[in-house]
């Protein structure tokens, strides 16, 4: 692993630096029935996921000519909202499959250390750098997101009480979209809801955590979180077993990246819609999003100031065969 480094602003604070590589493009993300489909449901997964992983091999190197690309894979297994198989078992499966496809696993990550890693908790992280999007002339009715659990990109359709207080007729008005373009496109995502077990974070949620770490932009205190770890010698029979971010292959590229690629299911994209909206309301560690810029730019690499705008998909539809 690269040892850290570090950003100064002052004596008196240290911000760790992480190893980027160019691209970290994700070769899917299953669910517990996909694995209990067997074998040859994974074999077909990554055969579709392939094409798309050499595609954007091909633009990225067409992007940085004369250059080596660094490029890492990663795989996400969620072991948050169902606990199933054990690492022994389905590990060597999912890396068995994707190499009959000509693709090599370099990290794999648990989805329930998006919610806690290593002992420290990156979904409040996360939630700590909220910072919510009011719509214009707003009343301030709506709690911010931190006290409800939910987050928008705009205004919602106000309650019949709310109109009763204005004293205006009871009509119906629809939901408005902040910097709509001709029409609005509402979302209303759900974070969290608080259980008798505690509070449950939402999977897009969740997958907004897995992007960031993918970035490279989370901190702890300026520390590096959810750093990847070595995959031990022999393979757990539990999830919760394993480190947070498992380094599969030792001579991978970095982990953490300028950009992300996704390849994913058509099930996925309307989550990715609500990372999207998250992602757009989310503020990083100053020092940290300005030390990234700094060293693309000194690769000569070009990347877009906002978050989400690093972030790009390909969304699988059924096989052909």
């Amino acid at each position: 692993m690269t040892p850290a480094s570090f950003v100064e602003e002052s004596a008196s604070h240290r911000t760790e630096s992480v190893a980027l590589a160019h691209l970290s493009i994700e070769l899917g993300h299953l669910y517990m029935e996909d694995y209990q489909r067997g074998e040859a449901h994974l074999r077909d997964h990554f055969r579709q996921v392939a094409p798309w992983v050499a595609t954007a091999r091909q633009v990225l190197a067409t992007a940085l000519p004369d250059r080596t690309p660094r490029v890492s894979t990663c795989f996400l297994v969620d072991d948050y909202f169902t606990q199933f198989g054990s690492p022994a078992e389905i590990i060597p499966q999912l890396v068995a499959a994707a190499a009959e496809s000509g693709l090599e696993i370099d990290y794999l990550m648990r989805e329930s250390a998006c919610a806690v890693a290593d002992g420290v908790d990156l979904a409040r992280l996360v939630e700590a750098r909220i910072v919510d999007d009011p719509p214009p002339q707003t009343t301030g009715v709506r709690p911010p997101a931190k006290e409800s659990g939910w987050l928008c990109n705009g205004e919602r359709t106000p309650s019949q009480e709310v109109m009763a207080a204005l004293e205006r007729p009871a009509s119906w008005r629809p939901p408005r979209q902040n910097a709509a373009v001709n029409h609005s496109i509402f979302m209303d995502v759900e974070l969290w809801r608080d259980e008798p077990d505690g509070r449950l974070w939402s999977c897009p949620y969740l997958a907004a955590v897995w992007q960031l770490v993918r970035l490279g932009v989370l901190r702890d205190g300026g520390r590096r979180v959810a750093v990847p770890q070595p995959a031990p010698a022999v393979l757990p029979s539990a999830w919760s077993g394993l480190p947070a971010v498992v380094q599969l292959r030792p001579q991978a590229a970095a982990f953490s990246a300028y950009r992300t690629f996704s390849v994913l299911a058509p099930r996925f994209a309307i989550i990715e819609v609500a990372v999207r909206t998250i992602l757009s309301q989310v503020t990083p560690d100053r020092i940290v999003a300005e030390a990234v810029v700094q060293r693309a730019r000194g690769e000569e690499v070009t990347l877009p100031p906002e978050l989400v705008d690093r972030i790009e998909y390909a969304f699988l539809g059924a096989g052909w065969r």
